[in-house]
């Protein structure tokens, strides 16, 4: 049985994209281990048919963290017998590297996102220096990989000359589960509230929506956020759950009216971003208000499933969030577009792709 040890950063608990591809690994004969980062407070792991372990660090955020994180981990890699790894974007990709080269096994850079290309990244020019050098030297030496769309793969190839494949992160159908009668009408946010999130103009627009936001996720970006909550004066129309088990986390979103897929024009992550959101929504029979870029704008084009939106202004953000509450015909024609959609788009489709670029790695 051949070992492959995967490396974030972040929490394992609420990780749904990596619990997926370690999932369908596992089921597949290989010997699939997660390592994370253990966060003050979080919920026990749950049993999954991987294994899943947890650094713990003292720092908890910035440079000092990063550098913590990653020689915890690099000690823990080099004593650990593996026949691959893969590094989830650049948090721990220096590790991999390292620790590949030693053992002499194959490596793989998962790159959910052009990371130096995200808001927080690129508009800090100290951070992204930091995290460009990183990127320039490590991702040239990954010339196994895989990312969620085409334009971030031309991206790579552009950049660094590497031929990564397309693996998209999509809910996994199951046809079988009935949809649940919505009682209350609500929008709902789920994911990282990060910068880029377009939170500045959502927010605000909330003082023209009669219905509430649900926010389900934590982040960079919470206390802003909340900061602009009081700012409008609209705490009794946001509702924060702070992050949710991934069980309880789809039960919430099939209930909701609206889902809200909404990022800045900051920099080519947003632009070419594939949120999880994205497809969790559209599994749940959920309609959405979502940003009118390349990739939704194809999928949606295809499917009709949600409303883009070009302008982000609060405005026009509640405009068509209006729009969907009040035109009956259009909203149901969007969710049975939602249903059909998911017959196509789902990770039984997705995982195959998965599946045949590790057996091809590691033949």
């Amino acid at each position: 049985m051949k070992t492959i040890y995967f490396t974030v950063i972040n929490e394992l608990v609420y990780d749904q994209r990596m619990i997926r591809i370690c999932t369908t690994l596992a089921r597949e004969n290989y010997d699939i281990v997660l390592v994370g980062r253990q966060y003050k407070g979080v919920a026990n792991l749950q049993p999954h048919s991987f294994r899943q372990v947890r650094l713990f660090c003292w720092f908890t955020k910035g440079k000092l963290l990063y550098i913590e994180f990653n020689t915890r981990l690099l000690f823990y890699l080099l004593f650990k017998k593996m026949d691959g790894i893969c590094a989830i974007d650049l948090d721990t990709i220096l590790p991999c590297w390292l620790v590949s080269r030693i053992k002499k096994i194959p490596r793989v850079y998962d790159a959910h996102e052009l990371f130096c290309e995200m808001k927080e990244v690129r508009t800090r020019p100290s951070i992204y220096r930091f995290w460009k050098r990183i990127e320039r030297f490590a991702v040239p030496r990954f010339t196994s990989g895989y990312t969620v769309n085409l334009p971030i793969a031309k991206e790579f190839k552009r950049m660094y000359g590497v031929d990564y494949s397309i693996i998209r992160n999509i809910a996994a159908l199951n046809n079988l589960q009935q949809q649940p009668a919505k009682t209350e009408i609500f929008l709902l946010y789920q994911g990282a509230v990060n910068e880029g999130r377009s939170f500045e103009t959502l927010i605000p627009a909330m003082q023209y929506i009669n219905v509430p936001l649900v926010i389900c996720g934590d982040g960079n970006f919470m206390r802003q956020v909340k900061t602009l909550v009081k700012k409008y004066a609209v705490e009794d129309k946001v509702i924060f759950r702070g992050r949710i088990a991934p069980d309880e986390l789809k039960k919430i979103t099939a209930l909701a009216t609206i889902g809200i897929t909404l990022f800045d024009r900051e920099g080519l992550s947003n632009y070419y971003s594939l949120a999880n959101r994205f497809f969790d929504y559209l599994h749940a029979g959920v309609p959405q208000l979502c940003a009118d870029y390349p990739v939704y704008r194809e999928i949606n084009d295809q499917f009709e499933i949600g409303l883009l939106v070009a302008d982000l202004s609060a405005e026009n953000i509640a405009r068509h969030i209006n729009i969907l509450l009040a035109d009956t015909a259009l909203y149901k024609k969007l969710r049975q577009n939602c249903l059909a959609a998911k017959q196509v788009y789902n990770w039984q489709n997705e995982e195959k792709k998965l599946v045949e670029f590790y057996r091809n790695l590691l033949l």
